[in-house]
């Protein structure tokens, strides 16, 4: 599968039937890759919720990555982990995640993500790109990484204050992947919003925006 599309972001906070059943509306919109995001849950609840989302993930033919832990990853048998520059070292993850998809965020530095593609990355995520309800006190990220980025030769994703509205700004910036996760799982209609993210990644619908 091609590393471009629509990137799901799993919120906090909602119960696992909820979280499931919003994750298979984006999937059914057409999201590509589905990552689970937990900072605050147990590990037990994590593995069970892991669990779901990695079979909703095998039934609709979408990525199923899992955020800052590669124990869990492997455990569930994700199809790879996502890690900050805190969430360990990115040439061990690489080693043990092993035909998986290994990606990075490397927030406003060029220098981290070639850090991180010799390290074997797959992908490298720069954000937040807007301001971000998610993370509001992030750094913010130039679009012109994506231009600079664009040398390294992986998929490049946008993370932080996307929206339907401007995502057609990081497609043309050089976005490969967008990571949504509030205008998304926010949205009254998840699926139809998904589909509005998925049509732009149509040549046409981004030349014409």
């Amino acid at each position: 599968m091609t590393l471009r599309g629509l990137y799901a972001i799993t919120p906090e906070g909602l119960a696992p039937d909820v979280l499931v059943a919003r994750a298979e509306r984006a999937l059914e919109g057409g999201a590509r890759l589905l990552q689970y995001r937990s900072k605050d849950a147990g590990s037990k609840h994590r593995a069970e919720v892991a669990r779901a989302l990695a079979a909703l993930c095998r039934s609709r033919d979408a990525r199923f990555i899992v955020n800052d832990d590669v124990e869990l990853a492997l455990a569930v048998d994700a199809d790879g982990a996502h890690l900050g520059r805190e969430d360990g070292d990115l040439v061990a993850a690489r080693a043990r995640l092993r035909g998986k998809l290994l990606g990075a965020s490397c927030y406003d530095r060029i220098d981290l993500a070639r850090a991180a593609v010799a390290a074997g990355a797959d992908y490298v995520a720069f954000g937040s790109v807007f301001a971000s309800p998610t993370k509001p006190s992030a750094v913010r990220a130039p679009l012109d990484l994506f231009a600079q980025a664009r040398a390294l030769g992986v998929p490049l994703c946008a993370i932080g204050g996307v929206t339907a509205r401007n995502a057609p700004t990081l497609i043309r910036a050089g976005a490969d992947l967008l990571a949504v996760v509030a205008d998304l799982f926010d949205a009254d209609d998840i699926a139809a919003r998904a589909r509005a993210f998925a049509k732009l990644f149509d040549p046409e619908s981004v030349d014409s925006s």
